[in-house]
């Protein structure tokens, strides 16, 4: 007679040894530099005088979040809904958190900007409070992840809601053109030539592009942080 097959023994997940990260210390360096440029290096503005300056943080971290980090949920949630890949579903939900974060700036620094510009720290207009409520999406989308265990129903459920953050995305955009708003038109990102002198724009392409590799190396950090969770949730199964 012979012996009953034992049973695979379970493994544990491969650990990652803790190291630096290249690209996402890259990212950190470029940003500090960016500050340094933006603070000591670039001529205040004639009429907004030095709290302009947060410009260089402000718009590039909504660029980011906007358009990069709620453009990767957008898309990975809707491919997620067709493919079923766990990897999908990873990258929605790096880009969520890293994206959360970077809005977290966007309503800190646009109010630090508009109350010597404004009078006043928030207004209730179209581009304030549909950037807000953005916010809180993505942050539900957190404790969303959280709340549910079964992994399929998760990123299910996460999925229908990270499509329905990216839909918030067109219209933040097209709000300072469809209301009446304090917030100001682009001075960038637009189809006419920048309105902006050439050193304030190096100055802008520089945080931009800093910015930009700062949430690359994050969104790839987390990312590995989100594998290295989906291999303990596999192991704990097997269990």
């Amino acid at each position: 007679m012979t012996s009953p097959a034992k049973p695979a023994p379970l493994t544990a997940p491969r650990i990652r040894t803790p190291a630096l990260d290249p690209l996402l210390t890259l990212g950190v360096v470029a940003f500090i530099a960016a500050l340094v440029r933006a603070a000591f290096f670039t001529p205040p503005d004639a009429a907004q005088g030095m709290a302009q300056k947060i410009l260089y943080i402000h718009a590039p971290s909504a660029f980011t979040a906007l358009y990069l980090a709620c453009g990767l949920v957008f898309i990975c949630s809707g491919l997620w809904l067709w493919l079923k890949d766990e990897r999908l579903d990873r990258m929605a939900d790096a880009s969520a958190e890293v994206g959360l974060a970077f809005m977290t700036v966007v309503l800190i620094t646009g109010p630090l900007w508009g109350r010597p510009i404004w009078g006043a720290f928030w207004t209730w207009d179209a581009k304030l409070t549909s950037s807000l409520f953005l916010w809180f999406v993505l942050l539900g989308y957190q404790i969303l992840r959280g709340a549910v265990e079964e992994p399929q129903a998760r990123a299910r459920f996460s999925a229908v809601l990270g499509i329905l953050a990216g839909c918030l995305v067109p219209f933040i955009h097209l709000s300072v053109y469809l209301f009446r708003t304090l917030h100001p038109m682009p001075v960038v990102l637009k189809p006419s030539a920048p309105s902006m002198p050439n050193e304030m724009l190096v100055s802008f392409v520089f945080s931009m592009s800093a910015i930009t590799l700062l949430f690359a190396g994050l969104l790839r950090a987390r990312y590995r942080l989100a594998t290295d969770r989906a291999e303990l949730e596999h192991l704990e199964a097997r269990r």
